[in-house]
């Protein structure tokens, strides 16, 4: 008479239950947490957006203070050594999509400038802020 072996079950894997539960699971972790990675690195384009703003207002400021004159292009102040480079616009990825403001004429209460130039600048982009307002208009 032979002796019988007790018999094991076998456990090797998992159930294909067992997987979908798990594949839900992350696949509702991820439907969760993209939304706000997309939203933190847009928040991440904007503050570099007004960085850059901020920086390029104070050099034009800079630049009219010390010349007398508005600068007549942003090129201006890269070859007059007050950028080192154009910063790169982050919302189009493009350092030449900057739209400068040009003001024409004197500045009668500064008596600067005889020919207008560069006063402000602004985003290139025509998207539109998470705060309502377009970038172009900051």
């Amino acid at each position: 008479m032979a002796t019988r072996l007790p018999h094991r079950k076998a456990s090797r894997g998992f159930t294909i239950i067992e997987l979908m539960i798990v594949i839900s699971i992350i696949l509702i972790l991820v439907s969760v947490a993209l939304p706000a990675y997309n939203q933190s690195i847009l928040r991440a384009r904007e503050s570099v957006l007004r960085q850059n703003l901020f920086t390029m207002r104070s050099v034009i400021s800079q630049y009219t203070l010390d010349k007398q004159k508005a600068p007549q292009s942003l090129d201006d102040l890269v070859s007059s050594g007050y950028l080192k480079q154009l910063p790169t616009d982050p919302m189009t990825g493009r350092s030449d999509s900057w739209t400068p403001d040009q003001e024409q004429g004197e500045i009668a209460s500064l008596d600067q400038q005889d020919e207008g130039g560069i006063v402000d600048v602004h985003s290139g982009s025509a998207g539109v802020g998470s705060d309502g307002t377009a970038y172009n208009t900051w």
